[in-house]
């Protein structure tokens, strides 16, 4: 006989808070995506020239793109195309493993992340960084570290 647990409610403080995370967490990545239109960017777009930006050699295997960026390969593989299209990145195949694709920064990739970035980074200090004290920022890294500790320690688990 399965043993059955209570559940345990959120109290009127909890459910304030989760439901302010939520609405924040929406409404800065709806303002941050809106910010990078008039560049013919997405947040996905830009994570990816970012992490692009940032590896060695301005390259890196689909399957760790695909991990840093929290997609699946195939839905990875379709954003590439249609950044291949725009010729912001390119694919090359691994020497050393037949089946191993790279994603590459392209010099029009590289441009654009120039480009971008600024644009970007006035967009983060506009809709959340101004709007908090050195203190409260302090504190939110250190309320939610352990959550993201958490959850990255959930990937890969069923």
């Amino acid at each position: 006989m399965e043993t059955e647990t209570a559940t345990r409610w959120l109290t009127d403080a909890e459910q304030c808070a989760w439901r302010t995370h939520l609405e924040v967490n929406k409404l800065l990545a709806y303002q941050l995506e809106k910010d990078l239109q008039p560049f013919g960017l997405t947040m996905n777009d830009y994570e990816i020239l970012v992490n692009l930006s940032e590896s060695e050699e301005l390259r890196m295997r689909m399957s760790d793109l695909a991990s840093a960026t929290l997609q699946s390969k195939s839905r990875l593989s379709h954003q590439i195309t249609r950044m291949e299209n725009a010729q912001l990145v390119r694919r090359e195949h691994c020497e050393s493993d037949r089946r191993g694709l790279f994603a590459v920064l392209t010099e029009h990739g590289l441009e654009t992340m120039r480009r971008v970035a600024p644009h970007h980074v006035s967009s983060v200090r506009k809709h959340f960084m101004d709007l908090l004290t050195p203190e409260s920022l302090t504190e939110l890294e250190k309320s939610l570290k352990p959550i993201a500790d958490h959850l990255r320690g959930q990937r890969g688990r069923p």
